[in-house]
């Protein structure tokens, strides 16, 4: 069974792993946490100590005959990323891995308006924070184009699943935008995220792939909170106008209200072949919270 790099083990990272590990491959992941290392290992996956963030401790990193997936975020701050340029830096040009796989972001799309968006849009990233991918997306492109390792981008959505709903919020009266002034935005089930990585590993076109990941049904933030809501029994969150927001949201949550677009799923639903566990929010909420 070949080899499975994983650089920044969450939540999917750890999916992932535990899927790869069930199959027998063996796998490792770089962590900068002790305590996180040590939780992985309990999971049969085996750890490396170190930081994407002081180069110098990314030492035997098994990246040769290996696949790779590359979860890492940028750091805050800046227009680049300088994690991504550390660990191209240390692969290199003689070190030879099988594949990589990063998960972007859709927000590299910018606000389209609440278009259709395919994988030939064009990129308008309008925050630092989607630039960065942008710069990652592209050191990946240029180590590729010198190399001819193939590369695979998950373009990805909005994550939900299991612990990552925001029933707390909902919970401490935090309000949402009406539905007539928000935008759309799109998700994917994470358990649907890791088994496309898993797929992605075994796509086997050369070259250098970017698949939009979503389960194809845009909604808008304000729906999907009164979706949750509804499925854990909670009281709908209160609803405000854009300009109550713009005082009341943080700059952050304010920056999600500034793009809208609808994200076209149909390139990794063929090309990749995969049938989604959660093509909507009906049935994907319908697990999380049973499974809670």
């Amino acid at each position: 069974m070949r080899h499975i790099l994983i650089i920044g083990c969450g939540d999917i990272g750890e999916r992932v792993a535990r899927i790869w590990a069930d199959r027998g491959a063996g796998v490792s992941a770089l962590v900068r946490d002790h305590k996180r290392a040590a939780y992985l290992r309990d999971k049969r996956i085996s750890t490396i100590i170190g930081d994407l963030d002081d180069p110098a401790t990314l030492v035997d990193l098994p990246v040769h005959d290996a696949v790779i997936y590359y979860f890492a975020p940028p750091p805050g701050g800046g227009e680049d990323d300088p994690r991504m340029r550390a660990f191209i830096d240390y692969i290199g040009y003689k070190r030879h891995p099988i594949k990589i796989i990063y998960t972007s972001t859709t927000g590299v799309y910018g606000n389209c308006d609440g278009a259709w968006v395919t994988e030939q849009s064009p990129v308008n990233p309008q925050n630092q924070r989607s630039k960065r991918r942008v710069a990652a997306e592209n050191i990946l492109g240029k180590w590729h184009g010198a190399t001819t390792t193939p590369v695979v981008i998950l373009r990805v959505a909005g994550i939900y699943g299991p612990g990552r709903l925001p029933v707390d919020r909902i919970r401490s009266g935090q309000a949402v935008l009406n539905e007539i002034e928000a935008p759309y935005s799109n998700r994917i089930h994470s358990e649907d995220l890791a088994r496309i990585c898993i797929v992605a590993a075994e796509y086997t076109a050369p070259g250098y792939h970017i698949f939009n990941v979503s389960d194809g049904h845009p909604t808008t933030m304000t729906d999907f909170y009164n979706r949750v809501a509804a499925n854990a029994g909670l009281t709908p969150p209160r609803t405000i106008s854009l300009k109550q927001a713009i005082s009341e949201f943080s700059p952050m949550r304010l920056s999600f209200l500034t793009e809208s677009k609808r994200i076209d799923n149909h390139r990794m639903l063929s090309e990749l072949g995969i049938t989604l566990l959660y093509p909507d929010l009906e049935t994907g909420l319908k697990q999380c919270l049973t499974d809670q």
